[in-house]
């Protein structure tokens, strides 16, 4: 019965070991997904800032129209005043003048914001790029790393398969079948117990099932199921018994007692 525990024993370990290999498998496309994420926002932003300096490339561009527009009405209402022959017509034209005039400043503010706006996009666009050009680094180092990765871990896998494999041909078929099935279950088949306590499941056992273990039985936990197993070789090494420090030793002779008549 011995063998047979130890060699469930090591095919638990075994499957243990490929479980988390097929987890660390698993999460290896995650690694590549939020590396192609960050590329995509920070591509985003990017597009963004190039949009925004298009945006006021033609703002500025309707900007000059009109304020050159203001600026030759301006002009000819400036000609005009020489010609005007009415205190009213040289009011109103007066007052086309200075609209046309505001107007003109107003758009030529309009188009000094614009510009400042243009400076910060073209930084910001320089800054996106260059961190676009980073992050496609990244994904395709992380592409690199996770192929790698999935290599190694496939050799792994096949050879701790051959070794399920060859251990699996080592255990009594209706053993294997029931740690099969509680591993199935429960994630693992077979649990040691420690100071009457299975490691499983935390919950403690019966003295009976206690003592049992320690002749060497495969028993079943009345909690979780598992089979569970005792290894004397992890088993805590006894204390050494210490002298009782409330018991003072003086060092002085025992006196004897007196006899009657000396």
């Amino acid at each position: 019965m011995q063998e047979q525990i130890e060699n469930l024993v090591k095919l638990q370990a075994v499957e243990v070991e490929r479980g988390r290999l097929l987890q660390m498998v698993k999460a290896l496309p995650a690694q590549i997904a939020e590396a192609d994420k960050a590329l995509a926002a920070m591509q985003k932003q990017s597009a963004a800032a190039s949009d925004a300096l298009n945006r006021e490339d033609s703002l500025r561009t309707k900007l000059e129209r009109e304020i050159q527009g203001h600026r030759q009405k301006a002009a000819r209402y400036k000609a005009q005043q020489d010609t005007v022959t009415t205190a009213a017509q040289a009011s109103a034209m007066e007052h086309e003048l200075q609209f046309a005039n505001s107007e003109a400043d107003r758009l030529e503010n309009e188009e000094f914001a614009s510009l400042e706006r243009t400076e910060a996009y073209e930084l910001a666009l320089a800054a996106a790029r260059k961190q676009v050009e980073e992050l496609a680094a990244v994904l395709d180092k992380t592409r690199e790393y996770v192929a790698g990765q999935q290599k190694e871990i496939a050799q792994q896998q096949a050879v701790l398969a051959g070794q399920g494999e060859q251990l699996r041909k080592l255990i009594e078929p209706d053993l294997l079948a029931r740690f099969d099935r509680i591993a199935a279950h429960r994630g693992t088949g077979i649990a040691r117990v420690d100071n009457q306590q299975c490691m499983g499941c935390r919950m403690g056992v019966r003295p009976q099932v206690w003592n049992q273990l320690r002749e060497g039985e495969l028993l079943t936990c009345d909690s979780c199921g598992r089979l569970l197993y005792w290894d004397p070789a992890l088993a805590p090494v006894p204390k050494t018994p210490q002298p009782d420090p409330s018991v003072a030793d003086t060092g002085r002779a025992i006196r004897k007692p007196r006899q009657a008549g000396a």
